[in-house]
């Protein structure tokens, strides 16, 4: 797991900053790993949008919400961000996370690449996440997914059931 770097140098003296969306790329793993679903949203701009193979198409705080849900749900939640980068008002992440998945209790190694547009504060705007999402039903759902991950049935059911528990967590 890559620690997030102290901005003093080694005699104490500061260093220049990094790129805003670098260091907001560095911001939202370090939450991450601490299960701070707070620290997390506050990467994220006003309107930002989040797509992933499960979470598709989230705005007007969707984002911001789904992290707060799942670092909440997520007690064994740990991650390694293997590279990133940023110039401009784009980045990128590569970054694996290991977990329990809460409704199967099966153990799951979630192999993700991130790319993300920044806003002129350097919060991430938009941002989408891709992985191998009959990969990740094998270890989450076992034999269903196994033998049913690949088609579009099973991935509908569980974006619905994702969503659903985004709105029911919203609601509270």
């Amino acid at each position: 797991m890559t620690e997030v770097p102290d901005a003093s140098g080694a005699d104490g003296a500061s260093e220049p900053a990094a790129a805003p969306g670098l260091a907001t790329i560095e911001r939202l793993y370090a939450a991450m790993g601490r299960h701070d679903g707070e620290a997390m949203a506050a990467c994220y701009a006003p309107g930002a949008l989040f797509t992933d193979p499960v979470f598709v198409g989230l705005s007007d705080g969707e984002p911001a919400d789904m992290w707060r849900m799942l670092t909440a749900r997520s007690g064994d939640l740990r991650v390694e961000l293997q590279e990133h980068d940023a110039e401009g008002d784009h980045g990128s992440a590569h970054w694996v996370a290991h977990y329990t998945f809460a409704r199967t209790g099966r153990k799951v190694v979630n192999d993700v690449r991130s790319e993300f547009r920044f806003d002129a504060a350097g919060l991430v705007a938009s941002q989408r996440d891709e992985f191998d999402f009959w990969r990740w039903s094998r270890q989450a759902l076992g034999p269903v997914g196994l033998l049913l991950g690949w088609t579009p049935v099973l991935q509908h059911s569980v974006r619905d059931k994702a969503r659903g528990g985004l709105a029911a967590f919203r609601d509270r």
